[in-house]
């Protein structure tokens, strides 16, 4: 361009200098413009480029905060009690910063607040996050907020947690055998098959009847009798055989996998006893039970009312909240039910109807033999209170109508007079989590009102009944047919089984909506390919909204992590300075 303008500059004397001049001036400022633009689009596509990268570093350190809290959590399981009261987001969580050595950087606030580095990123890329624990009490789920910071970019994303356990399957075993009570089988039963157990030892299989409408994991081998499955199936076998995971029987035909077949999944640990539960009624434990729960004693029957009462019967009940491990002292909640024999009382034979608080757990013990327990009765019984059955008479019972009239009880254990036996039975209307320290019997149809809303959690210490009781001779006492229960269930040391599953006819359809938890297999009917004898055929069908949510308080394995169930975008909580953006 310098050798074009002196060219022109040597013909001044030409005749239109003049004009040339001007073009020559003309030109040349076009090609500087042209020269400026082309140097300021290349220094802002490379502002562009670093703006596009520290944001996407933004949001990779947003995400890794988020897997660090995680991991935290997997350590810790009680990590859900420490945050940042002071955070905006999930704005009264019950939350308290850790200190000394458990001091998290993630947990700051503000300008002056800290932040947490990535390894490896020589501090450029730092995170903080903020805890919502306002649903954990009733759902199980904790809110996290994470933001990441690179450079001057921030990027936010909001998390749901929630622990992965017993609710994640539809049917969910530890052992793939009888109850040892049950069958008689000996203790050394009491072993998974792939860790070589007898094959004497009563296993059960899943039959060709069975279409199973969910996920599905067992700790054991499983044995599969040409089923259908439509979910995904997990075991603890991870040694093939034949190229198989599970076992097919002689004479059965080829299972249906509709999600892939059975893979290895680690054998997930199941809590010896509920009696962590009892927690939930305790009256002195302001900050982590900030509603107290129901606790009733001894036998006791629930009636869920569509318009969300609860009819309830508990003679033996003294004192629906207590104080202190172990208990030594009780008072009444209004929420609970008056104990004793006056109008709208516990110990009456209608009981007492009222209307529970909202997400509410439930507990019934057995009848304290510690003198100190406020629910203690010593020797004496409830006004007015004898152990019989319905019938009367002599015959023995626990006082609220079981054994029922004309039934045989079907075991030396059943019933018992001073047992914490939960009945239960009804159409459910809200949240609520019910365990007994000894069996739950369901008496009859447990619906939900709204399934869109309504979620139960029954938690049994032993064995979940589906009451189906026998007279003298064998035969059917109840009169209803396809039995539905709409719950998560969890039996910690026995089994979910049909009472007396091979006595008396069919009775049609047993339907869980749901999730069923136990220790070891229980059966519900005996019969054929095409035909049910006694008991109930199969149709367990996973209620899908346990993967992001649980009934208040349910159980989780002895082990668990906490798995994410929604990613949400969310605009950015904190300006680079740390600030909150307005």
């Amino acid at each position: 361009m310098l050798r074009f303008l002196a060219a022109t500059l040597k013909r001044r004397n030409s005749a239109d200098e003049g004009f040339a001049l001007v073009m020559v001036i003309a030109i040349g400022a076009v090609l500087m413009i042209l020269a400026t633009v082309a140097v300021s689009y290349s220094l802002s596509g490379l502002t562009a480029t670093r703006t596009d990268q520290n944001a996407g570093a933004a949001e990779a350190a947003a995400y890794a905060g988020i897997e660090e809290y995680q991991s935290r959590l997997a350590n810790d399981s009680s990590y859900v009690k420490y945050g940042n009261p002071a955070a905006t987001f999930g704005a009264g969580s019950s939350v308290t910063l850790p200190t000394g050595t458990q001091t998290n950087p993630a947990f700051g606030l503000g300008t002056s607040g800290t932040w947490a580095t990535i390894a490896g990123s020589g501090g450029q890329s730092v995170f903080r996050y903020e805890v919502d624990t306002t649903k954990y009490l009733t759902t199980g789920v904790l809110r996290v907020r994470a933001t990441g910071r690179s450079g001057g970019a921030t990027k936010s994303i909001v998390a749901d947690l929630k622990q992965q356990g017993f609710i994640d399957f539809l049917y969910f075993t530890d052992y793939e055998i009888q109850d040892p009570t049950v069958s008689g089988a000996a203790a050394t039963c009491v072993k998974y098959a792939w860790a070589g157990r007898s094959n004497t030892c009563a296993g059960i299989q899943f039959a060709s009847t069975d279409n199973i409408k969910g996920p599905v994991h067992s700790n054991d081998t499983i044995q599969i009798c040409g089923s259908t499955f439509q979910g995904i199936v997990t075991t603890g076998n991870s040694t093939p055989s034949n190229g198989r995971l599970y076992t097919v029987p002689t004479g059965c035909g080829a299972a249906t996998f509709n999600s892939g077949n059975p893979t290895y999944g680690p054998v997930v640990g199941m809590p010896a006893t509920n009696s962590q539960m009892k927690k939930e009624v305790r009256s002195d434990l302001a900050s982590d039970v900030p509603n107290p729960g129901c606790l009733y004693t001894g036998p006791t029957k629930i009636v869920f009312n569509a318009d969300g009462s609860l009819t309830v019967r508990s003679p033996w009940t003294k004192f629906t909240n207590v104080a202190g491990d172990p208990a030594t002292s009780g008072s009444i909640s209004s929420t609970c039910g008056t104990p004793g024999t006056g109008a709208n009382g516990l110990a009456t034979a209608a009981g007492a109807t009222f209307t529970p608080h909202a997400n509410t757990v439930v507990y019934v013990q057995n009848v304290p033999a510690v003198t100190s327990d406020p629910n203690y009765w010593g020797s004496t019984t409830p006004t007015g209170f004898s152990c019989v059955g319905a019938a009367g008479g002599t015959t023995v019972g626990n006082g609220i109508g079981y054994p029922a009239n004309g039934e045989v009880a079907p075991s030396t254990t059943s019933y018992g007079c001073t047992n914490g036996d939960l009945f239960v039975q009804g159409t459910l209307s809200g949240q609520m989590t019910a365990a007994a320290e000894n069996y739950i019997y369901i008496t009859s149809d447990i619906k939900y009102n709204d399934a869109s809303s309504d979620i139960l959690g029954l938690v049994g210490n032993n064995a979940i009944w589906v009451w189906n009781p026998l007279n003298s001779s064998g035969n059917n006492l109840v009169s209803d047919t396809d039995r539905r229960i709409d719950a998560a269930m969890l039996s910690l040391a026995h089994t979910f089984q049909v009472q007396n599953y091979n006595g008396g006819g069919s009775l049609g359809t047993l339907t869980v909506n749901g999730a069923i938890a136990q220790k070891f297999r229980g059966p519900v009917g005996t019969g054929s390919t095409y035909s049910i004898a006694t008991g109930y055929a199969k149709n367990y069908v996973y209620d899908a909204r346990l993967k992001y949510t649980a009934p208040p308080k349910f159980l989780s394995p002895v082990t668990t992590t906490y798995g994410v169930t929604t990613w949400m975008d969310t605009p950015t909580a904190f300006n680079a300075d740390g600030s909150y953006k307005p």
